[in-house]
């Protein structure tokens, strides 16, 4: 197994992901690292928001990459890549989670305002108030507690800053379902949260360098 070295990984940041795809395909599969790489933080983020667990995420994120790199010719380019690749984390996530009866999508009427507190696991324990004592550990807690359907929706849209139209093809819902449980998840978070969170959001639910070595190793031990 050959992990690509930081100087190349460099080397190919001015390829676009579609030109990395077509080289992987055509015979450079270590360069599927280059595109792990890239979109780990999104694909975990993902993962989470549906699972709310940071191990079952990694496992999604190994296995969604499995998939994605065996069905790679599939992927059309009528989509961005990351859209497609997010569309399969998703799917994985949400297999895992109706597999053990964890998840259960909002209502369509159903109201978010001011309904954080009986939302999954209100009740803060001590470990976790600890945590929340820093801003990001706010918007991380007041995410968590959001309904399954929404914390994706608000991850994407709000924190990966994907577009109402990427974030639909991704969970594959309609625009205005993703614009509707935003606008409800949004209002759900306090205000002041809210008022701080434009600075805190990037730096929540990071997976950062040590966690991406261990994904990109043993999805590439996998396939490679």
């Amino acid at each position: 197994m050959h992990i690509v070295s930081a100087p190349v990984l460099e080397g190919w940041a001015l390829l676009s992901d579609e030109q990395v795809v077509t080289r992987v395909l055509g015979g450079q599969t270590a360069l599927f690292e280059v595109l792990m790489r890239r979109h780990n933080e999104r694909i975990y983020r993902t993962a989470r928001a549906i699972l709310r667990d940071e191990s079952e995420a990694e496992d999604v994120m190994q296995q969604a990459y499995v998939n994605a790199y065996a069905h790679l010719r599939q992927f059309d380019g009528r989509s961005k890549f990351s859209t497609w690749l997010t569309r399969i984390a998703v799917h994985e996530a949400l297999a895992r989670a109706r597999r053990r009866g964890r998840y259960t999508p909002m209502n369509g009427d159903e109201s978010l305002v001011g309904d954080l507190s009986d939302a999954h696991d209100a009740t803060p324990d001590p470990e976790r108030l600890a945590i929340s004592s820093e801003l990001g550990g706010l918007v991380e807690s007041a995410i968590d507690r959001l309904p399954d359907g929404a914390r994706e929706v608000f991850m994407l849209r709000q924190v990966e800053g994907m577009s109402t139209e990427e974030v639909a093809e991704a969970l594959n819902v309609s625009e205005a379902v993703v614009k509707t449980r935003l606008s409800r998840a949004r209002g759900a978070i306090r205000r002041e949260l809210l008022e701080h969170a434009g600075m805190a959001a990037s730096n929540t639910f990071r997976f950062l360098r040590p966690r991406c070595d261990r994904v990109v190793t043993a999805v590439l031990s996998r396939i490679l």
